[in-house]
């Protein structure tokens, strides 16, 4: 018997793509849904009974973690379909809640297929009120106090107040710690606006994030609106950020 799927995803083409992938390509799971916010998934919940979530974590007004918490205890099997902070999802994994990055390969998609066949009805699986405890005692406390950047033989684990500043480079981001390092990541700098914490860092121009609560010493118009850095480093600010910039670090 085929396992009903729900997808939550507040992108139309994100909820549509994933729908096709899993027709195509993954035989034990039948789409009976999509919702498009978590309230929506929530009717559908209770219309549908299924089986399985695949559940983007970061949609407005109400994020996945909300959703899964507002869930009365059931045995529903959650995937999380996103980009976000990849150490939090490396926690997931361990604890036997699957999840895959965007954009989502065939052959991920397939192996998430089979694991939840696998695992579904049994007692490895997780009722929602481990999951929500899980999320609530590990992830939510340790999510945004540090990100993992991907290198050559793995990933590097950094916290927030070793990172300086970053810096786009055409589609890649470079990375400035305070040991005097740097690492170019892949990933282009609007992933990390999105995932870095956002009490802490400040997109303060097009191509650059300043560590304003840990390494920001001075706001300079003098030298042409630069953000001072605790190295000496100077980090320009966009006119078109200066004034939300100003009432940021306003607020420290």
């Amino acid at each position: 018997m085929k396992l009903k799927a729900l997808i939550v995803d507040d992108e139309f083409n994100a909820r549509s793509n994933l729908k096709i992938l899993l027709t195509e390509y993954c035989n034990d799971i039948e789409v009976v849904g999509l919702a498009e916010s978590a309230e929506d998934a929530r009717i559908k919940i209770k219309e549908l009974s299924p089986d399985v979530l695949f559940l983007d974590i970061a949609m407005p007004n109400e994020d996945g973690f909300s959703l899964l918490k507002s869930l009365p205890e059931n045995n529903l099997s959650v995937v999380f379909t996103t980009a976000y902070n990849e150490f939090a999802l490396k926690a997931f994994k361990a604890n036997a809640i699957d999840y895959l990055e965007k954009p989502i390969s065939i052959e991920d998609l397939q192996n998430t297929s089979l694991k939840l066949a696998k695992i579904h009805g049994t007692i490895e699986q997780r009722s929602n009120k481990e999951v929500n405890q899980f999320i609530t005692e590990i992830i939510e406390p340790k999510a945004l106090d540090r990100i993992s950047i991907p290198t050559r033989n793995g990933y590097l684990i950094l916290k927030n107040e070793e990172i300086l500043h970053l810096e786009a480079s055409d589609n890649y981001t470079m990375l400035y710690l305070t040991n005097g390092k740097r690492h170019l990541s892949s990933k282009n700098i609007k992933i990390y606006e999105q995932n870095l914490d956002s009490s802490v860092f400040y997109r303060v121009h097009k191509s650059h994030i300043v560590n304003v609560k840990h390494h920001l010493k001075e706001f300079s118009r003098s030298e042409g609106n630069v953000a001072i850095l605790s190295t000496g480093k100077l980090v320009p600010v966009s006119r078109r950020k200066l004034t939300d910039f100003l009432s940021f670090i306003n607020t420290f």
